[in-house]
C-alpha cells in the first residue's frame, strides 16, 4: 500500500522519525493480509494500552507471545484433534501471526486468556532521563565559563600536590 503523499517536507524538519515515515510511505503490511484474528485497540489512561485478540477455541498453550523492541508478535497454532467428526465447521482453528509495530518504550505488561478473548496489556514507561526537565540557562559574570573552571581546578591541584 504506497501512499501518494510527500513527507519530504516532514523529514527535513525532524530527526529520529525515519522509522515512521517508512512505514507511512511503504505500509506496515500488505492490505487485508492482516484480518485474522480481530483484535480491537484501546487507550486506557495516556500511557495504557490494551490489546484484545478474538480467539476462540485456542488454549493457552497454542498461543505465543513475543516482544522484541519496537514489535509485538501474537501468533497461534492450533493442534488438530483427529478423533472428532464435524458435520460443520464455523470457529476458525487455522494459525495466524499478528504484528503489532510498537512505540518507544512501550513494554508489555502481561496477558490472560479468557473467555476466548486475549488480552495484552502494555505500558509506555519512560526512563526519568528522557522525561522533559527544565534546563537553567548561565549567563553574567558572576558565574565562571567551562574554561575558567577548568583552569581553576588545575591550580587547586597544583596548590594542594605542593
Amino acid at each position: 500500500m504506497r501512499t501518494n503523499f510527500d513527507f519530504t517536507p516532514f523529514r527535513r524538519s525532524t530527526v529520529g522519525f525515519d522509522r515512521l515515515f517508512e512505514m507511512l510511505e511503504n505500509g506496515s503490511s500488505v492490505a487485508g493480509a492482516e484480518s485474522y484474528p480481530p483484535f480491537n485497540l484501546e487507550q486506557d489512561g495516556q500511557d495504557r494500552y490494551r490489546i484484545t485478540l478474538a480467539v476462540a477455541g485456542f488454549s493457552q498453550d497454542e498461543i505465543d507471545i513475543t516482544a522484541q523492541q519496537n514489535l509485538l508478535i501474537v501468533s497461534g497454532a492450533k493442534q488438530e484433534n483427529e478423533e472428532r467428526s464435524y458435520v460443520h465447521r464455523g470457529i476458525a482453528t487455522r494459525s495466524f501471526e499478528r504484528r503489532f509495530a510498537l512505540g518507544d518504550y512501550v513494554q508489555v505488561k502481561g496477558a490472560e486468556l479468557r473467555d476466548g478473548l486475549l488480552t495484552i496489556e502494555l505500558v509506555r514507561d519512560i526512563p526519568e532521563e528522557m522525561k522533559p526537565r527544565r534546563i537553567e540557562i548561565g549567563g553574567g559574570s558572576s558565574q565562571p565559563q567551562i574554561g575558567e573552571q577548568r583552569a581553576e581546578n588545575e591550580n587547586s591541584e597544583q596548590r594542594s600536590a605542593a
